[in-house]
């Protein structure tokens, strides 16, 4: 379920990208506070466009991919190394198998003499 909202949201993220930058600008009403036009400097917002309509909901399903993906990550067991390491698990309580030499007793592996000292 992870994956399948992981790859909705990608998707939602290009698509809500690509609305934007397909939206013409509002620049030109700026121009008319320096002595241009001054059809819309503080007038009605006009009719909403498609592509705006568009935004907002590439927008609200965004969001709804998002906190979705971040409650389900909460809710998932943790697992990390470095939280295992801590712990004391890790790597360190990993043994590696002995190997044994042929007509070797079984048991404890005979001590070495430690060498005199001068």
């Amino acid at each position: 379920m992870i994956t399948v909202l992981t790859i909705l949201h990608i998707f939602l993220s290009f698509f809500m990208i690509a609305v934007v930058l397909l939206q013409q600008g509002k620049g030109a009403s700026i121009g008319a506070a320096f002595g241009g036009s001054s059809q819309t400097l503080f007038g009605a917002r006009g009719a909403t466009t498609f592509l705006a309509k568009m935004t907002v909901a590439f927008a609200a399903l965004f969001m709804v991919t998002s906190l979705s993906l971040a409650y389900m990550a909460s809710k998932r067991g943790v697992s990390s190394v470095v939280l295992d390491e801590a712990r004391g698990g890790g790597p360190a309580s990993v043994t590696a198998p002995v190997e044994k030499k042929e007509g070797a007793a079984p048991g404890p592996a005979p001590e070495t003499p430690s060498a005199p000292a001068k």
